[in-house]
């Protein structure tokens, strides 16, 4: 048991040390990062959106003529 908490302790010590080496984004890298993504949601959302429905529109074409 003595083992197991060791180990435990061990990891937060390792995980601690670790999270000092990350270099955390500052407010406006932040923002610019989060538009970026916010951006590409966007434009993927309509791409999808737009090939749904071209697809949906050749179906519907293709039953019409069946």
């Amino acid at each position: 048991m003595k083992k197991l908490a060791k180990k435990i302790v061990l990891f937060f010590i390792g995980l601690k040390n670790e999270m000092k080496k990350v270099k955390w984004p500052n407010k406006k890298e932040m923002i610019k990062y989060s538009c970026a993504a916010l951006t590409f949601i966007i434009v993927f959302a309509v791409f999808f959106s737009l090939t749904d429905l071209l697809i949906a529109g050749v179906k519907t074409l293709v039953e019409e003529y069946l």
